[in-house]
């Protein structure tokens, strides 16, 4: 038997030779006992083809949302109406629960190494985001680029030895000490973000801005599409990993591509032709279908069938999906030890499975017309990632292919996911032999075509470009970085442009000179028209930002340039208009505040030093129209010390009243006395 087993270890980092291993009995099967066998024997050998099977892992679920109770009876209603959620629930089971049981290779950086987890977690793990989530449409489960940062932390906690010479004993240790650490990154991910959850985090998804969110899915989905090459050709080629992978890829299969397969690519394309069309017709005659057309059930059954009996495996030597291990492995607690040494790689991969999840269910949430809740999120993921940690499992989120296989199959609420992992766990424990002889390829077809949703995203550049041509660029920016760089890195590029795109706005922004337009008591910036009128001795600002110490510097420019206290540089008509030269001298000034929605310290600080320098220059000062926290901000650093209350005024309109009060000429009256 440990002969056999070398034999198994040895296809599996050749990716070739017979895929017929012996049926091992369940005990043998089963990991981290020492008189199983190792780990390896139970994975196929997609371990080593970059990962080419990590986006279907999530096969067991989609997420309910809102009130379960209320959501439990939509479904039903929906149930007895029309099957529509039992063929959805088929389709996604037979597209993707396949898959998902099929094996979740764990990547690791070099071709030797191994991963493991259970596959008996796919129902708990999709269990707790259905029940606890807000995403009605998401399906939880392994994630490409989650796999590849897993793999590179367990890899660089647990190396290969330089020998590579091992027994199968010490190889034994060595994938249980890699499943160890791979199941307490997910322990890890998971208990940062239940922390989160505690600590309200949730409201960091308002930093995820929708060209953000659009451009990281699509930039993933770019990843999730090239990782299924290598299947999708017959290729055995090494992971690539870091920056630049995926152009790493493309240039390894484009170099392979000679030696790829005629039979998997004649596959491909036939599995291509058949599914594609029938995703079409699902949604252009969503209305008029009872039910969609469960394309994947009919691919991965038709394409079993053939395999079986044409022999591919052996005469054409196509990739199989090979033996499928059952049953469930036995619950133990991740090695908590590695845990302070894998804490600073779990906060980016849950900031990552966060940020993915948030992103997807947002995403179909606005497509149907419902809302979420991030901190509801955060614990969903939590709790899932902490409770399939104890199977061995490594960290999952919301998946592109199965969410967007899910919601062409037409689910709509938890019942979908509930009866999917029905199927699932049904494939775990009885009918994995049935799959032995689904060629990969055809998965990977399954894989890429379910991304369509993702890409065709990108027709809305164009409007994009049209409406605002900074949220274009920023969509550009985080596009390009998450599909050169990676994920993690090109989430955080595409945050801080974001971000850094509102910064500049601030910093842009133009204090505005008012007047009165004629025949209303409104008060317009006098750039908009030339038949605004002005009173003599009287100006009226407005600064519509927000006075923080980015634009206190700003403030104090242009403030001081409509009131004459510093010098006039050349650009200052572009400020907002400048009043005559020859005009009567500024006697009051009113500052509209409406626009200013809070100050810091400096910013008040601002506006302190600007009433102390319009009563030495003899000017009276107005404020208008500043909220509650704005003011509470300038008392506190001593505005009332320079100006009275009295000159606070809840509107503009007010304020000039006042003011005209104090324009008003004030010599002796002249009394005319008739005879």
């Amino acid at each position: 038997m440990e002969e056999g087993m070398t034999r198994k270890q040895q296809e599996c980092v050749s990716l070739r030779g017979p895929q017929h291993a012996p049926r091992l009995p369940g005990s043998q099967i089963r990991l981290r006992m020492s008189e199983e066998a190792p780990n390896k024997d139970i994975f196929h050998p997609s371990l080593t083809q970059g990962g080419a099977f990590r986006g279907r892992r999530g096969a067991g679920a989609t997420r309910g949302g809102g009130a379960l109770p209320t959501l439990a009876v939509q479904a039903a209603e929906e149930a007895s109406l029309r099957l529509l959620l039992w063929a959805g629930g088929v389709a996604r089971a037979a597209g993707t629960g396949p898959p998902a049981a099929l094996g979740t290779p764990l990547p690791l950086a070099s071709l030797a190494a191994r991963g493991c987890c259970g596959r008996s977690d796919r129902g708990r793990r999709a269990r707790a985001p259905g029940l606890l989530g807000t995403g009605r449409h998401l399906s939880t489960g392994t994630f490409a680029v989650l796999s590849l940062m897993t793999g590179s932390v367990v890899e660089r906690l647990v190396p290969e030895p330089l020998a590579g010479n091992l027994s199968g004993v010490e190889r034994e240790q060595l994938e249980a000490r890699r499943v160890g650490a791979a199941a307490a990154v997910a322990f890890g991910s998971g208990a940062l973000m239940l922390a989160m959850f505690a600590l309200q985090l949730g409201v960091l998804s308002t930093f995820l801005s929708e060209p953000v969110v659009k451009a990281l899915t699509s930039g993933a989905a770019l990843h999730v599409l090239v990782s299924q090459l290598p299947s999708l050709l017959g290729l055995s080629l090494p992971r690539q990993i870091g920056c630049f992978s995926l152009f790493k890829t493309l240039a390894a299969v484009l170099t392979a591509l000679a030696r790829s397969s005629p039979a998997e690519l004649t596959i491909s394309a036939l599995s291509l032709a058949l599914l594609v069309p029938v995703k079409e017709l699902n949604v252009r005659f969503r209305d008029r279908l009872p039910t969609p057309i469960p394309g994947e059930v009919v691919m991965v059954l038709l394409a079993t069938v053939l395999c079986f009996a044409s022999s591919l495996d052996t005469r054409y030597n196509v990739q199989v999906v090979g033996l499928l291990p059952g049953g469930f492995p036995q619950p133990l607690f991740p090695a908590l030890d590695e845990l302070p040494r894998i804490l600073a790689d779990a906060l980016p991969i849950a900031l990552v499975t966060f940020a993915v999840s948030t992103s997807l269910a947002s995403i179909y949430a606005d497509k149907y017309s419902y809302t979420i809740d991030p901190n509801q999120e955060l614990l969903a993921h939590g709790v899932s990632n902490l409770v399939s940690s104890l199977f061995s499992c490594f960290p999952n989120s919301a998946t592109l292919a199965t969410t967007s296989l899910l919601v062409d199959a037409g689910g709509n609420t938890q019942l979908a996911g509930l009866f999917s992992c029905t199927v699932v766990l049904s494939v775990l424990l009885w009918l994995g032999p049935f799959f032995y002889y689904l060629p990969k390829a055809v998965l990977a077809c399954i894989n890429i075509s379910s991304m369509r949703q993702m890409f065709f995203q990108m027709q809305e550049l164009p409007q994009l470009w049209h409406i605002s041509r900074v949220d274009f660029a920023v969509w550009m920016v985080t596009w390009v970085a998450v599909v050169t760089l990676n994920v993690d890195l090109g989430l955080a590029v595409g945050v801080v442009v974001s971000m850094m795109t509102v910064v500049c706005r601030t910093q842009r922004v133009q204090c505005l000179a008012l007047g009165l337009a004629e025949g209303t008591e409104l008060y317009r910036p006098l750039r908009e028209s030339h038949k605004l009128l002005q009173v003599p001795g009287l100006c009226i600002l407005s600064y519509p930002t927000p006075l923080y110490f980015a634009t206190r510097g700003q403030f104090r420019r242009t403030v001081e340039w409509h009131l004459g206290f510093g010098e006039r540089s050349k650009q200052s008509p572009k400020l907002g208009g400048l009043p005559d030269p020859g005009a009567e001298p500024i006697r009051v000034v009113i500052l509209d505040l409406s626009g200013i929605s809070f100050a810091d310290a400096a910013g008040a600080r601002e506006v302190v030093q600007l009433a102390r320098r319009c009563q030495d220059a003899g000017i009276c000062l107005l404020l208008a129209q500043c909220n509650a926290l704005v003011l509470e901000t300038l008392t506190r650093a001593g505005l009332l010390d320079r100006m009275t209350p009295e000159r606070l005024f809840v509107s503009v309109q007010d304020a000039a009243a006042y003011a005209l009060e104090r324009l008003k000429p004030t010599g002796p009256k002249i009394c005319t006395v008739w005879v």
